[in-house]
């Protein structure tokens, strides 16, 4: 036979891409897994933390675990409990490991400031609330590259922007969905969005323009949700249904944005199949809600451009997943990804290496990642400014950085009449309360919120010494 007919092997180093849950004693265990039909992810991590939406009585509530504390969550470990109705989605900010972001079916989102020792109580204050949705909010999304900027997306098919360093509401894009949004994600330097609806389009958006500059109808014709997401080179990967209820995955080019480059049929199971991708490897990882795998795939520049590489299986079905971005992997290990699945009342980490013979620092796999460092403020970015993140090496593995706290700078609301608001009524000033005496009250409680934070620390040491004395006498 001629020479052509011989399959030639395609040589990727993530041919052996394996997949395994750790330990049982590194689990989290006994946390009762919010229950809300949503589809996103439940989980979100970070290089210090990992959190996920719990189920909690009467508000919304998600917990907050040091990524070390793993075994059994004691049943009082405190909360975040500022929402009155269930939260939806939860993101870390890439810029700051202590900072989060919740959204709610309340119609706000929450800004929070976690703190590197455990707190004593639950925590109640976000650092900022953003109000401006008239529906519930399902999707939160940090711009990648510019500091404070947070993307929000509601039932009231409304994407806003905000500067949470501000508490204002930077851009609104409505009129562009004529229907439920079902996920919005930034291109890699925040200069694009791309977003899938239920009316069956996926839309590329230029946020400060306002304007649609791409739309592709159907990418995929199956009625359930579709998702997309951006590669690192500007194009689009897709996940969604086909007619006959297949689950489909496609890659598509702005450029001609008519044809797909890749369009792969994978099998019908039901579940909406999300999508995590690594810029670095060029691999994309598919979750799907309710599966008990994840499938993964190498994107590369060849034919057929969208390759399979392999299947992580177990018994149990996710109900949600955690991805931790790649400055808290690993790199000692080889490992090129860790995933936070979650059960019914627990936390499984499990963990992606590519084995290798050399304890060396494997370059290859470790390309310079995005760092916590943002390469641009809101408002330069707000004028129209774009960035590429700012990288960082692993050779030496990443140390996460001391608490940074979060500053909000409200513009002084005494200087101009605060707008009629439904949602809360503001009492009738008296107009010479003068703005030193304001000041003066403002003072006061600062000293006496730092003196609490003080002495709650103080308790949480105190605590924590106790334990090390009753685990020492057993």
């Amino acid at each position: 036979p001629p020479a052509m007919s011989r399959r030639v092997v395609r040589q990727s180093k993530f041919r052996h891409v394996f997949g395994q849950p750790v330990k049982a004693d590194q689990m989290y265990e006994d946390i009762r897994v919010s229950k809300v039909t949503w589809d996103s992810c439940f989980c979100a991590v970070n290089p210090k933390f990992v959190a996920i939406i719990v189920e909690s009585g009467g508000g919304g509530a998600f917990i907050v675990l040091p990524l070390a504390k793993t075994g059994r969550v004691d049943k009082n470990y405190p909360l975040v409990t500022g929402h009155t109705a269930p939260v939806l989605d939860i993101d870390w900010c890439p810029h700051n490991d202590n900072v989060i972001a919740s959204a709610s079916e309340d119609t706000t989102v929450m800004v929070w400031q976690v703190p590197d020792y455990v707190p004593v109580r639950n925590i109640t204050e976000p650092v900022v609330t953003l109000e401006g949705h008239s529906k519930r909010v399902g999707i939160i999304s940090w711009h990648p590259t510019a500091r404070n900027v947070l993307l929000s997306a509601g039932c009231d098919n409304l994407v806003i922007l905000w500067n949470v360093g501000t508490g204002e509401m930077l851009l609104a894009l409505e009129d562009m969905h004529a229907d439920l949004i079902y996920n919005v994600g930034w291109n890699r330097n925040g200069s694009l969005l791309v977003t899938t609806c239920k009316d069956k389009k996926v839309r590329v958006i230029d946020p400060r323009k306002q304007q649609i500059v791409a739309e592709k109808d159907k990418p995929h014709d199956g009625a359930r949700p579709i998702r997309a997401i951006f590669m690192a080179d500007g194009k689009i990967f897709t996940t969604g249904f086909s007619k006959m209820s297949e689950r489909q995955l496609g890659l598509w080019d702005l450029k001609n944005f008519e044809e797909p480059i890749a369009l792969q049929e994978m099998d019908t199971s039901n579940g909406v199949l999300l999508p995590f991708y690594d810029s670095d490897s060029s691999i994309v990882y598919l979750c799907g809600k309710g599966d008990s795998s994840i499938r993964y795939f190498e994107i590369t520049d060849e034919a057929p451009y969208v390759h399979y590489l392999n299947t992580y299986s177990s018994k149990e079905p996710q109900r949600g997943m955690g991805f931790m971005p790649k400055r808290g992997l690993d790199v000692s290990k080889c490992e090129i990804a860790r995933f936070f699945k979650l059960h019914e009342r627990k936390c499984e980490p499990i963990v992606m290496t590519v084995p290798r013979k050399s304890d060396l620092f494997q370059d290859d796999l470790y390309p310079d990642t995005p760092g916590p460092e943002p390469a641009l403020e809101a408002d330069e970015w707000l004028s129209g400014k774009d960035a590429e993140p700012i990288l960082i090496s692993l050779r030496d593995g990443y140390v996460p950085v001391k608490n940074r706290e979060l500053k909000v700078v409200k513009k002084n609301i005494l200087d101009n009449k605060p707008p009629p608001s439904p949602r809360r009524s503001h009492s009738t000033c008296d107009s010479d309360f003068s703005q030193s005496a304001l000041e003066e009250v403002l003072e006061q409680i600062r000293v006496l919120k730092e003196t609490v934070q003080a002495q709650e620390k103080r308790i949480s040491d105190l605590e924590n010494k106790l334990c090390q004395f009753t685990n020492g006498t057993d």
